[in-house]
């Protein structure tokens, strides 16, 4: 009986599933969207939600529990720089999966999976500003 264990088999090994999900994960968070299968995706979601709780959180052993799962420093500090920002006032729902239809090869139900929220703008650089000023001068 599997009563009360989440998360699906997809096939794989425990191992091969880990090191998939967290793959895509880092690519979710470095790309902002990715292309899947929905099932993955679906999966994918309770992987993305944590990593944004935590980044929300924002503290050190936050910081070092999401780095367990993502193991790129700068997607893990990209995702904390912008995930307080981006999701103040949202309490979950951090990503949006839409469907795509079925893939050629295998007939395979293929969809998007998207952080949600606007991506924070970076400010213009002090320096570039100071270069105008001196072109306006001359």
């Amino acid at each position: 009986m599997r009563h009360r264990k989440s998360g699906l088999k997809l096939n794989r090994t425990s191992s091969h599933r880990d090191a998939m999900f967290r793959n895509m994960v880092t690519s979710l968070f470095k790309h902002d969207r990715i292309k899947t299968t929905d099932v993955k995706a679906k999966e994918l979601r309770k992987w993305a939600d944590r990593m944004v709780t935590l980044a929300k959180r924002g503290d050190l052993h936050a910081r070092r529990q999401a780095m367990a799962v993502i193991r790129e420093k700068d997607v893990v500090h990209k995702l904390f720089a912008e995930a307080p920002a981006r999701f103040a006032d949202v309490s979950g729902g951090y990503t949006r999966i839409i469907k795509l239809g079925h893939r050629a090869g295998d007939a395979a139900s293929v969809s998007i999976i998207e952080i949600v929220g606007e991506a924070p703008v970076a400010p213009a650089k002090e320096k570039d500003k100071g270069k105008d000023k001196e072109k306006e001068k001359k």
